[in-house]
């Protein structure tokens, strides 16, 4: 009997290969500069509803996790950034702390083309403009 282990398994070297090479920043600037820095109808975790939700130009996005989805049909790669900001205090002598902002998940499939978004933003920031 053959034992297949996916670890050692050619797609895993693969995703491994693309993901060091990937740079999450531009990834992401490129999907907030199409969207001009805005998120338009977006729900929060209670049910409140923004219209548009407007992003600093500042932001700085980090890679944390990512997977691929097989379905009969399709293939995709699902990458999830923390986005982050830094703040400036001017009271004191010009110091600046990175605020996260929240998550994007972006959604591509096998050619990389973008198919899917999702946010998940602390709207209680004020760094977001409501």
């Amino acid at each position: 009997m053959t034992r297949l282990e996916l670890k050692n398994h050619q797609v895993w070297r693969d995703l491994t290969e693309i993901l060091e090479n990937l740079d999450a920043n531009i990834l992401v600037q490129e999907h907030l500069e199409q969207c001009n820095y805005q998120v338009c109808g977006y729900w929060d975790e209670q049910d409140e509803y923004y219209e548009t939700i407007t992003l600093p130009r500042t932001l700085e996005a980090e890679l944390i996790s990512s997977s691929i989805g097989v379905t009969h049909t399709e293939r995709f790669l699902k990458l999830k950034f923390s986005l982050i900001a830094d703040t400036v205090d001017h009271t004191k002598t010009v110091s600046s702390k990175a605020q996260k902002l929240g998550e994007l998940v972006l959604v591509y499939n096998e050619n990389l083309e973008f198919v899917d978004e999702n946010w998940l933003l602390d709207v209680d920031s004020p760094m977001l403009v409501k």
